[in-house]
């Protein structure tokens, strides 16, 4: 497995089909569940967010389970069909699974995607030395398979490498990429996510595996937002050769709203309210058209923990983006070692 792809050569299109056939080409924004499956996370404010999941030992599990359910009606409601979990996000999976089963949602109605390769490792408490351990070894995604395929069953559309990187060496392991293969023959389209400065340049790589001489991966799924626009022309190739494009932490971890209050960040934060209140629109809503504005993006994620957060982000669909808002914020972008330097000191809330 391996080698280079032929300029003709493009993924399976059975995913952005089914993107289309599920309507999510129309309102292309999903919802990310690593805010609602576990007490801790590093958005801003996330304690806040779980304030009605609280117990007088902690957070409870029943409680966290209610909170997940509402912010997920809500997002159906509201049109979401794409919904994006992973074994390290605590409970996500099982509240996820829960919820579709309760809710009598068909699968062909709904587009799942899951990832393996973190272990979460904080035992359902905020303060943890470690909240998730990386693997990227054949046993770790035997055992996440099986996990996720146990709780989701038929509704995983999407099973993906969750951070690939070239630290972990996970795209050069001939055994790991053989099982995803394996996998994707099975029916399960495969995809990578991605962290990290290096973004672009492990994408690259990554459009250079192969499966029998077609492209292993279906999708990518990237940050990219205001503040880390670096993958831009990755992704954008990435696209152009056929895969489904993903973008998470669009509002770079609650960095890109009003609860960004550090000093460094007011001028920026002063740009931002001005073009969101020249263009009718909220902060929050305003960012997020931002990454609906780039023509090689196929889903936007909102990492929503409230169903008062899901019905803003969603108000990005309608905010009138034009040249001016496009270049007075990409002056807000950071070099992309400092972005991720930023976000590596976010505290676990």
């Amino acid at each position: 497995m391996g080698g280079p792809v032929g300029s003709q050569r493009r993924n399976n299109s059975r995913l952005k089909d089914e993107l289309g056939a599920k309507g999510i080409v129309d309102l292309p924004m999903g919802l990310g569940m690593a805010a609602l499956g576990r007490p801790g996370y590093i958005n801003l404010g996330h304690g806040d967010d779980l304030s009605d999941a609280t117990t007088d030992e902690g957070y409870g599990v029943a409680e966290m389970q209610a909170h997940a359910f509402g912010v997920l009606d809500a997002a159906w409601r509201l049109g979401i069909r794409y919904f994006d979990v992973a074994r390290s996000y605590g409970r996500a999976e099982e509240f996820l699974g829960m919820w579709l089963r309760d809710r009598d949602i068909v699968a062909d109605d709904v587009m799942i995607a899951s990832k393996w390769g973190y272990t979460y490792t904080a035992g359902w408490r905020v303060e943890a030395a470690h909240h998730e351990v990386k693997e990227h070894s054949l046993s770790v995604l035997q055992r996440h398979w099986s996990e996720t395929a146990h709780t989701l069953g038929a509704y995983l559309t999407l099973y993906q490498i969750h951070s690939a990187t070239f630290e972990s060496g996970v795209l050069d392991n001939a055994a790991v990429l053989d099982e995803l293969g394996r996998l994707k023959e099975n029916g399960t389209a495969i995809g990578l996510t991605l962290s990290g400065a290096n973004q672009g340049d492990v994408l690259a790589r990554a459009l250079d595996v192969e499966l029998d001489g077609l492209p292993l991966f279906d999708a990518v799924q990237s940050t990219w937002n205001l503040l880390e626009p670096s993958a831009a022309d990755a992704l954008a190739q990435a696209s152009r050769q056929g895969m489904v494009v993903i973008v998470k932490e669009a509002l770079a971890n609650g960095r890109l709203t009003p609860r960004n209050e550090a000093p460094e960040f007011s001028d920026r934060m002063a740009v931002l309210r001005d073009e969101a209140e020249r263009l009718a629109a909220s902060v929050d809503a305003l960012a997020l058209a931002a990454v609906l504005s780039q023509p090689w993006v196929d889903v936007v994620l909102s990492g929503a923990a409230s169903k008062e957060q899901i019905a803003s982000n969603l108000r990005a669909l309608d905010v009138p983006w034009d040249e001016q808002a496009a270049i007075r914020l990409s002056a807000l972008a950071e070099l992309p070692d400092e972005y991720w330097r930023t976000r590596s000191e976010l505290v676990w809330n």
